[in-house]
């Protein structure tokens, strides 16, 4: 795995005013654009998947651990974190795309659902089971027979077609969910040309970390701008906060056991949106203007 060989795209079902805030909990410096009616597309601007500390992209041991290698985590692991983080209590689903040199895949992240995904050797073999098609298409309410039968045609051998052939495949049949990603971003191409053109798009926004305080400010503002306040008022957002409570500790333990910043991510941001959605929902009740109260 080289800087040359590796990209990832993150396809959120949601116009970027609604990805903005969430985003912003990550963590991590990318780049926010329109990817079609009612999609946006993050591009990331560095490459964590190759920082030292984390676990390696080599072997895997029989406990799950990767072990040896070069100190970088595989792209796949990335990525799947932030999908998961970004996905996790919010209404609209997110697609990692992502590719490495030796393959290419997607993982797609739905609220608390099991993270489904599909990968392909360099070559364009299958090395994944059929039935995740089948639940990516349900779980984005695609159609279930012309869409699903060219999802299906992508888990066949087929010695003309490439990984990355595959993957423009599966965004083929995305564009009849919406999808229109921006001209120059491609599967196969390196992270750093996927971020040059994302870099001179006229509606591109940069997501960038800027503390604890600032995040809450942001996602507060977007309550109150109403992109995201029917789902943190009321009975069934109180449950849904303790919910992200419950899960967001056992998942940021497991992540830092496993030393994968991906999931430590996941399991903050589930524990952040939980006590806020609690601590938004005292603060509506007390002032009599929350539903439920």
């Amino acid at each position: 795995m080289t800087a040359a060989s590796v990209g990832a795209l993150l396809l959120c079902r949601a116009d970027p005013e609604t990805v903005r805030p969430v985003a912003h909990l990550l963590q991590e410096h990318m780049l926010l654009m329109p990817a079609g009616e009612g999609w946006s597309v993050l591009v990331p601007e560095g490459k964590p998947w190759r920082r030292a500390g984390y676990t390696n992209g080599g072997a895997v041991g029989g406990n799950g651990e990767a072990v040896g290698g070069n100190g970088a985590e595989p792209v796949d692991r990335v990525v799947g974190g932030w999908a998961t983080a970004l996905a996790v209590g919010s209404t609209w689903p997110v697609i990692a795309l992502w590719w490495d040199g030796d393959r290419s895949g997607y993982t797609l992240a739905s609220g608390f659902r099991r993270p489904v995904g599909y990968i392909w050797l360099a070559d364009g073999t299958p090395a994944a089971e059929d039935e995740a098609m089948r639940t990516f298409a349900t779980r984005l309410g695609l159609d279930p027979v012309l869409d699903v039968q060219e999802l299906e045609a992508l888990t066949r051998a087929d010695p003309g077609t490439d990984a990355d052939a595959r993957l423009r495949g599966l965004i083929a049949v995305l564009t009849r969910a919406g999808v229109a990603l921006p001209p120059g971003l491609a599967p196969g191409e390196p992270a750093d040309r996927l971020r040059s053109v994302a870099g001179i798009h006229p509606e591109t926004e940069q997501i960038e970390w800027a503390g604890w305080r600032d995040a809450v400010r942001v996602e507060l503002d977007a309550v109150e701008s109403g992109s995201l306040g029917p789902w943190m008022l009321g009975p069934r957002a109180r449950a849904v906060a303790t919910a992200q409570i419950a899960a967001g500790l056992p998942l940021t333990l497991w992540g830092a056991r496993r030393r994968s910043g991906g999931w430590v991510t996941a399991g903050l941001l589930l524990l952040v949106q939980g006590v806020l959605g609690l601590a938004y929902n005292r603060f509506r009740s007390a002032a009599g203007s929350g539903p439920g109260s």
